[in-house]
């Protein structure tokens, strides 16, 4: 804590914001930003004296500033936060000093300056920070501006004393754990914020807190000093907060608010700012995010490294007690405070092949919880000896495919080996993919992130207190030989990306090289190299294609061959898609995939798609389940004779029931009726609707859902034989439940509103396309549709292809509606910002004009394009 500026020049909003465009101007040439957010605080500071003098509070209370502004940096849209501290006499204050310091905030706004403000007596601030952390944090980096002095020494005095160091430090580790679990416990976001996200500012921050409230000193050169880190971390530390720092700078400026996203549609003008002008927006994105990446990792590391040192020193006694760990080859590893250390700081440079056993003894060992400051240094220090002598070592082969075979902890030892820089510099084809960019709509991760995420996902399939999340795949995972070339499989599935061409054929002979060298047999090498290549083709097939039909089943049978490469796809194909971001993947998928998992299943035992055997099978099941309810086979006999084999191949038998149920005695209702239940897949809402046939039918469904938020994940058209709609659709979205609502009350408020607007007859409105978001206008997708007809002539495939926004589905059912076209199925697929929706249309009309596929394709590109 120390003492502020005085001389005041700034006076008034007009002269700050001349004097900080100034200070911009001079940081766009230069990039020095230490310069920037002193001068920046300095200003700030003087425009305060000012109103401060002009209130004629002078040194009746102090003026300090807290948290970042009393730190002494402030970036170009921070917050100024001040906190005004009064003399502990409450009479005082109401009768003298609760006017001027009502009327000094008053002008702070009135002047434009967007302050947080707290007034509090000495007592009132103790009592304060010892309630609230973030208080105490903001607390510990008081500045003094102008005011009483004596008050304000006392007051550091005060708080110092209060302040614990231990349960500080305590209280910011938990508070930085909830932080990074917050952002996925990952740097690697496409979107990261340089100042919440792991390795951003927040994390730099939160070592000087700790260090001061430790009185280590208020510096990283104190820390230095101090023994707690090596010349290079210190040179490591100023060097990524000035890049970050800078980072930050240049955003706010750019955005022209706080602003600390790295938004896609900013980094190609942030990298123009900070040096990259030469290069295309796209390769100075990618450049300017790598950067970013390595800054980010090396700061998530540091700070590792010195809250351990920090740790070591607050709690001496507890850092001295070592447990050995037991097993075969771990014989230079202890367990100190939870993390995993070695006996001897020299041992990777003496012995390379301990490099890798560390990642398995840290897998096998459950209770370490990361790696000791000691091993980060020392993997590090050895960082020359992971050369192709240390790839090619047979020991070090065969350490590699134990870890993979471990039952426990191998997913968060491979994300320690890419944070040390370990697993790119054991698979050279690995670290190329290191922050490598994804331009599209759908990933949320870098490439190795991503890669990453995917081994996890398939890692708990295989751990017992996961199996609840995806039961089916953990059944099928606890049956499979050799789970742990699945493993191997999420490994490489991706790791030809960036490198031109197809990545999943690239990367067929980057696992084929790997099989080789690692003593793979032929049958396990083959399954591995065909997973690479195939693994995006179960979720193409189950998400674009129609899986009830028996061809394209028999289609898909074919190309997996057998179980084992079936249920290896399956299980790679669910862990990528959950994967790609935590939007894409949902309850819907899950059933697609596990519809064509079974399907493909019985082709590969020996039953034939058989139509016939399938239809009294689901009919059977279904006139089960109708039994449960009392309701006699009669009773439906007249509804089922209107409906065709279709209806009862596509729908499950619950299905089935739940529609006979309500529709049995109203056959040939003259009211529309629509009903709708939770979804028994787990998310949404089904909703199904029952009412005379009309050409605008389906617009006007679209209509009501897209009106009140909700998203269409599926659509089953469905035309009786004498001449009525059954149609049901899975939705989700509305934000009713999330209000305090029930799902009692969404499903008779959907039944009620959208029985409602069927009855109305009045001519539907013109589609009203809402806004692209951000992400799609800085990767904007060139809508388009390709229709062809089925071998029978019958229908017509449409595919769609478009950035995803509000009122899309609806424009695409009035362009239709328009040509009386009817639509028999929609297969709804949303891949984050972008939809990828099939569409099966009754050909005839189509068929019967040619020109008409022509005109069709035409308005519904004009109208993705609108």
């Amino acid at each position: 804590m120390s003492s502020g500026a005085s001389n005041p020049r700034i006076t008034d909003i007009a002269s700050l914001r001349s004097a900080r465009e100034v200070a911009y101007e001079q940081f766009r040439k230069t990039q020095a930003v230490g310069r920037l957010t002193k001068t920046l605080c300095k200003l700030s500071d003087q425009l305060l004296m000012s109103l401060w003098a002009a209130c004629d509070l002078k040194n009746q209370a102090s003026l300090i500033a807290v948290g970042g502004f009393g730190r002494g940096g402030l970036f170009p849209f921070s917050d100024i936060d001040i906190l005004i501290l009064v003399p502990d006499d409450k009479q005082h204050f109401e009768n003298v000093l609760a006017a001027k310091i009502e009327t000094f905030i008053a002008k702070c706004w009135d002047t434009g300056l967007e302050i947080g403000s707290s007034v509090r007596s000495l007592p009132e601030c103790i009592s304060e920070s010892e309630q609230d952390i973030t208080v105490r944090t903001s607390m510990l980096e008081s500045r003094l501006i102008c005011g009483n002095k004596p008050l304000f020494t006392e007051f550091e005095n005060a708080f110092e004393k209060s302040l614990d160091p231990k349960a500080f430090f305590q209280a910011k580790l938990a508070e930085q754990i909830q932080r990074h679990y917050k952002y996925q416990n990952t740097p690697y976001s496409l979107e990261p914020n340089c100042k919440e996200s792991p390795g951003g500012l927040r994390d730099l921050q939160v070592i000087s807190w700790v260090s001061k409230a430790a009185h280590l000193g208020n510096t990283y050169q104190n820390l230095h000093q101090a023994g707690v880190i090596t010349k290079h971390e210190l040179t490591e530390l100023h060097r990524n907060q000035r890049f970050l720092e800078t980072l930050r700078a240049n955003l706010h400026l750019l955005a022209g608010r706080r602003q600390d996203v790295l938004a896609f549609d900013l980094q190609a003008s942030l990298a123009a700012a900070m040096g990259n002008a030469n290069e295309s927006p796209r390769t100075a994105s990618e450049a300017i995010m790598r950067r970013y990446y390595w800054a980010a990792k090396a700061v998530t590391q540091l700070n590792d490294v010195l809250l351990q040192n920090i740790e070591a020193l607050l709690f001496p006694q507890e850092s001295k007690t070592t447990y050995p760990i037991q097993g075969e080859g771990s014989e230079h590893f202890i367990e100190r405070q939870g993390v995993l250390d070695i006996t001897d700081p020299q041992l990777y440079e003496k012995d390379p092949e301990q490099i890798l056993r560390t990642f398995l003894v840290f897998a096998k060992t459950a209770s370490v919880k990361g790696l000791s400051a000691t091993i980060f240094r020392a993997l590090y220090n050895a960082r020359h000896k992971m050369n192709a002598q240390w790839r090619t070592s047979p020991k070090n082969r065969q350490l590699f495919i134990e870890l993979l075979k471990q039952p426990e902890g191998v997913s968060r030892a491979f994300q320690l080996m890419n944070r040390t820089s370990v697993l790119g510099r054991y698979l050279p084809a690995f670290r190329k993919i290191v922050g490598q960019m994804q331009h599209d709509l759908f990933h949320v991760y870098t490439v190795d992130q991503h890669i990453l995420m995917v081994l996890r996902n398939m890692r708990r399939f295989m751990v017992v207190e996961y199996a609840h999340e995806f039961p089916f795949c953990s059944r099928l995972i606890a049956h499979f030989e050799k789970p742990w070339l699945l493993v191997i499989a999420a490994l490489f599935h991706d790791i030809a990306k960036g490198r031109g061409g197809d990545h999943s054929q690239l990367g067929k002979a980057d696992t084929r090289k790997f099989a080789k060298e690692h003593g793979l047999d032929k049958k396990d090498t083959e399954l591995l190299v065909w997973l690479v290549a195939e693994h995006l083709n179960m979720s193409q097939v189950a998400q674009k294609q129609d899986i009830t039909d028996p061809d394209v089943v028999r289609a898909f049978a074919k190309k997996v061959g057998d179980e084992r490469h079936l249920t290896a796809l399956y299980l790679l194909t669910v862990a990528d898609v959950r994967g790609t971001s935590p939007k894409v993947w949902n309850a819907w998928k899950g059933k697609l995939l596990e519809d064509l998992y079974r399907a493909t299943l019985r082709v590969l035992g020996g039953a034939k798609p058989d139509a016939s055997s399938e239809l009294a099978q689901h009919q059977e099941e279904s006139r089960a389940k109708l039994r449960l309810y009392g309701i006699a086979d009669s009773a439906y006999e007249n509804l089922w004779k209107h409906l065709d084999v279709a209806f009862f191949l596509r729908q499950d038998a619950g299905d089935i029931a739940w529609l006979t149920r309500h529709l049995f005695n109203k056959v040939d209702n003259e009211s529309p009726i629509v009903r709708a239940r939770l979804s028994p897949i787990g998310e949404g809402l089904q909703v199904a609707v029952y009412v005379k046939d009309q050409e605008d039918l389906f617009s006007r469904i679209c209509a009501y859902f897209e009106r009140h938020g909700f998203s269409i994940w599926d659509a089953r058209i469905h035309t009786t034989n004498h001449g009525y709609a059954l149609d049901t659709f899975q939705i989700s979205g509305s934000n009713l439940v999330s209000e305090g609502g029930s799902y009692r009350d969404l499903i008779q408020l959907v039944e009620f509103e959208l029985t409602e607007s069927l009855l109305n007859t009045a001519p539907l409105a013109n589609a009203n396309m809402g806004r692209l978001s951000r992400q799609s206008r800085t990767f904007p997708i060139q809508p388009r549709v390709h229709m062809i007809p089925d071998d029978r002539g019958r229908y017509y495939s449409l595919a769609i292809s478009a950035s995803d926004r509000t009122g899309l589905l609806y424009a695409i059912s009035r362009v239709l509606a328009k040509h009386h076209i009817s639509l028999h199925t929609a297969r709804i697929n949303t891949l984050g910002e972008r939809v990828e929706d099939v569409l099966l249309l009754d050909a005839a009309n189509l068929s019967k004009n040619p020109k008409l596929q022509i005109q069709l394709e035409t308005e519904l590109l004009d109208a993705l394009a609108a």
